[in-house]
Formats: structure tokens, C-alpha cells, sequence
């Protein structure tokens, strides 16, 4: 291959990397999305332009055709599908608002940035550079998401190179004195190894077992248990009197995943249990597109599946404290934590059911975008996650 045919293919492969290496789990590693940007304003064509957002966006979801096959347990082409359906508007908006004017690209790229951060093209807004900031700015808050904006304006101008030597700087200094997020005094995440099993064995052994290991987890200061997404199943009265009856002679609260079902769909939430009794804590926002949120059967008078409310509950009291609760797939795009950090929480709870992620990052993914928010915020933070 000559070097005359290689050379229009670099950006791509470049773009390619990024999105692997950025979204490879590792928070540190977030920073290297910021390459995106450059590439996107280097792109001499707007054809240059979609295929470089085409190949960063498709590296960093590269999990979700083996994912979505898991999910299924079905071949990979739904989740080939899916996966290509998922670009399209991430490809779409950064095509569109691509453009050869030096002086306007900035506020293009600023503008295609708040698009894919807000719904309805948030909504599937995953690897956004943004996220970044928390790596940059552990900390500055505000302040921080204003910075690296700031810094993603500059970096599709002309003087990209000095933008791009100081967000390396910060990079770097942060990386010198990197800290995880704390844990909010007297909490604790379990994370369970369970598998596709979690929420679907109904058994009354299995809730058993997980109540002793709530038990186990609590004490030694510990008063609030936290498991991941769908540990209880279906909230039925019959699992409520259970895990009620169970904890009302303690000091410990569980906060835990279930399902309640109407024949509407059912909602997503976060169940909190006590001595005093049970109450619905959170309704999840934004549940997966597709394999949970199916809002199109409402048009042939079926079921939504998984009940969405965008902007609903961000955060929610618990323990003295306000907590911004965000399950699974909320972890992966922008607006549910920036919507929720607007109210300021105390801490943030994280919780996730990720079986269906075996052998691919997005498990990772998700830990490393929630811990990023976490620390430009300076918030403690609590993961549960099932495996």
C-alpha cells in the first residue's frame, strides 16, 4: 500500500485507538478521548469528518454486540444492529455540525458536545469527551466542566497543540496524586458475583442468602448496606414482608435494586428497607434503550417495558443525607448525574446488574465514567455491581 493511499485512512485508524484506549475502563485513560476533537477538526471533507466520529464512537461501544448477544442469548447480529443504530446519531450530529470555517468550529463542536449530552440525542451519548474532566479537575466542580469545555472549543482551533500541551499537564499533575472517591461515612457497597441468576431465582433460599450477606456487611459502623440493580427480582408482597420483616429489629438499611410491575411496564428503582419499613427510594431515569425501554410498543398497544422520567428524581433523601442515585445504564451518558450534582447531593450511589457484560469493558466503562464524576464534583461515592 502506498503512502498516498495510507494517509487518508490514519485519521480513522487513529480515531479507532482512541476510542479503544480512552474507553478501555482504566479512569486514568479517559483523557485520551480528548484526541476525538482534534481529529474530528483536522478532517479535511465532511465524509472525513463522519468516518473519523464513526470509528471513535464504534471502538468506544465496542462491547455491545457481545453484550446485547449475551442478553439475548442469541447470535451476534441484533447486537450488530443495535451497535450501528446506536452511532447513527452521534455520527449524524458530528457530520451536520462539521465545517471547514475555522472561526465557527468551535461553537459547532460545543454545540454537537451539549447535543449529545441532553436528550433526545443523549440519550444515546455514550463516550462523551466530557467526561474526562473529572480526571483533568478532580475537585473544581463546576468550575472544573467550565475548564474542559473550554478546553474542547480549543482544541478544534488552530492553536489545538498549546490546548492540547496543557490539558496534558493537568493530566499528568492528576495522575501524580490520584485518589479514588471516598466511601459517605457508614456506607457500603456489596458487589455479588451471581450472574444472570440475580432478580431471576425467586427462591426464598436466595433471599436468605442475601440477607445474610447484608448481615454480614453491616456492623463495624456500617448502617447502610447497598446491593447492586435487581437483587430482590420483582417487588412482590411476598419479597416485601420478607425483607422487611428481616430488618426490623436492626439499626442496618438496605438500598436495593427491584422491579415494580404494572401493566403499564414496570420501573426500575432502588428499594429502601429498615426497622420502620420499606419505601420506594428512586426511580431509575433512563433505563436501556432497547432491551429495556421499548416506548414504540405503546404505538401498537403493548408495553414500554422499562418506564422512563428523564428528568424525575435526582436526587433522593436518605440517612440525613441526599444521595444522587444512578443506576446502570445512567452511568454511561451525561445528563442524569449533571442534572443530578445541579441539586448538590451529598454522595453519589452507583449500582448496576452488568452479567450480561461478561467479557466485555462495559462494567469498567461505568465504574471509571461514575468515578470521574465523582471526583470533579468531590463527591464519596458507593458502587454495587453483580457480575
Amino acid at each position: 500500500m502506498s503512502r498516498d493511499c495510507l494517509r487518508p485512512a490514519l485519521p480513522i485508524f487513529a480515531s479507532i485507538a482512541i476510542g479503544v484506549v480512552g474507553w478501555s475502563g482504566h479512569v486514568l485513560l479517559l483523557p485520551v478521548a480528548l484526541g476525538f476533537p482534534i481529529l474530528w477538526s483536522l478532517a479535511q471533507t465532511r465524509l472525513g469528518a463522519a468516518l473519523v466520529s464513526a470509528a471513535y464512537f464504534l471502538a468506544a461501544s465496542r462491547g455491545l454486540p457481545q453484550g446485547v448477544a449475551t442478553f439475548y442469548a442469541a447470535d451476534v447480529w441484533p447486537g450488530l444492529l443495535l451497535w450501528l443504530c446506536a452511532s447513527l446519531s452521534f455520527v449524524a450530529v458530528h457530520t451536520v455540525l462539521w465545517t471547514k470555517n475555522s472561526g465557527v468550529r468551535p461553537f459547532r463542536y460545543l454545540l454537537a458536545a451539549v447535543i449529545m449530552a441532553s436528550p433526545p440525542f443523549g440519550i444515546t451519548g455514550w463516550a462523551h469527551p466530557v467526561t474526562a474532566a473529572g480526571v483533568l479537575f478532580p475537585g473544581w466542580g463546576w468550575w472544573g466542566l467550565g475548564l474542559m469545555t473550554a478546553g474542547l472549543a480549543g482544541l478544534v482551533t488552530r492553536i489545538w497543540p498549546a490546548v492540547a500541551i496543557a490539558l496534558t499537564g493537568f493530566w499528568l499533575w492528576s495522575a501524580a496524586i490520584w485518589t479514588d472517591p471516598k466511601l459517605p461515612e457508614g456506607w457500603r457497597g456489596v458487589d455479588l458475583e451471581l450472574g444472570a441468576s440475580l432478580g431471576r431465582e425467586a427462591g426464598l433460599q436466595r433471599h436468605r442468602d442475601m440477607i445474610a450477606t447484608v448481615r454480614g456487611a453491616a456492623g463495624d459502623g456500617t448502617r447502610y448496606v447497598v446491593l447492586p440493580e435487581s437483587a430482590l427480582g420483582f417487588w412482590t408482597p411476598t419479597v416485601e414482608r420478607l425483607w422487611t420483616g428481616a430488618f426490623s429489629d436492626g439499626d442496618a438499611t438496605v438500598i436495593t435494586g427491584a422491579a415494580m410491575v404494572d401493566p403499564a411496564g414496570y420501573n426500575n428503582v432502588l428499594v429502601a428497607i429498615d426497622r420502620k419499613g420499606n419505601r420506594i427510594l428512586y426511580r431509575e431515569r433512563m433505563p436501556v434503550p432497547g432491551s429495556m425501554w421499548q416506548p414504540w410498543r405503546s404505538w401498537f398497544g403493548g408495553s414500554v417495558g422499562a418506564k422512563s422520567d428523564f428528568f424525575a428524581n435526582p436526587v433522593v433523601s436518605i440517612g440525613g443525607g441526599r444521595a444522587a442515585p444512578l443506576i446502570c445504564y445512567e452511568q454511561l451518558i451525561v445528563w442524569p448525574v449533571l442534572q443530578s450534582v445541579l441539586h448538590d447531593p451529598d454522595f453519589i450511589i452507583a449500582v448496576g446488574n452488568g452479567w450480561w457484560t461478561d467479557g466485555t469493558s462495559i462494567v469498567s466503562i461505568q465504574r471509571a465514567a461514575t468515578t470521574a464524576w465523582a471526583k470533579l464534583f468531590a463527591k464519596p461515592l458507593v458502587i454495587a455491581f453483580n457480575t
